[in-house]
């Protein structure tokens, strides 16, 4: 691709990253109390889960898109992909966070191993994020013009 500039694309994936950790932070929030609440056999807010579950669809939303401007962004700048170990954390974090959407869609008498994988998942997702951030900002510092 023949694109004047990136920016606009780093721009907008450092909004989605920001607003990704935030989500993550809301949904670790959010699903501790309702586990405890759980736990305890006390009533949670009947705002608590569908508030939970649009804040995990919106994440899972950003990170696809962040996905993308990686994609396209590097094709673009470089022409290929895998210039790091960037390319495979937000990989894994992917698939991560569609194991955790997969099985938090589960969650229910029904299906008791939905939550164990739920929350695991959930543990790892962080590690992914930290390890995604860490790599991402060498490679912002590529892209980012020399002052």
């Amino acid at each position: 691709m023949n694109l004047p500039s990136f920016l606009w694309l780093w721009k907008i994936a450092a909004w989605s990253m920001g607003i990704s950790l935030l989500a993550y932070l809301l949904l670790a929030v959010t699903g501790t109390w309702m586990f405890a609440a759980r736990s305890s056999k006390q009533q949670r807010p009947k705002w608590l889960r569908p508030f939970h579950l649009a804040t995990g669809t919106g994440m899972a939303t950003l990170v696809i898109l962040l996905l993308g401007i990686g994609v396209v962004g590097t094709l673009g700048y470089y022409g290929n992909l895998g210039h790091s170990g960037h390319l495979p954390a937000g990989l894994a974090v992917v698939a991560l966070v569609l194991v955790s959407l997969g099985s938090g869609l589960q969650i229910g008498p029904k299906h008791p191993w939905a939550r164990p994988i739920h929350i695991g998942t959930n543990i790892f997702l962080g590690a992914g994020f930290v390890t995604v951030l860490l790599t991402g900002w060498t490679i912002v510092q590529k892209y980012l013009p020399k002052v």
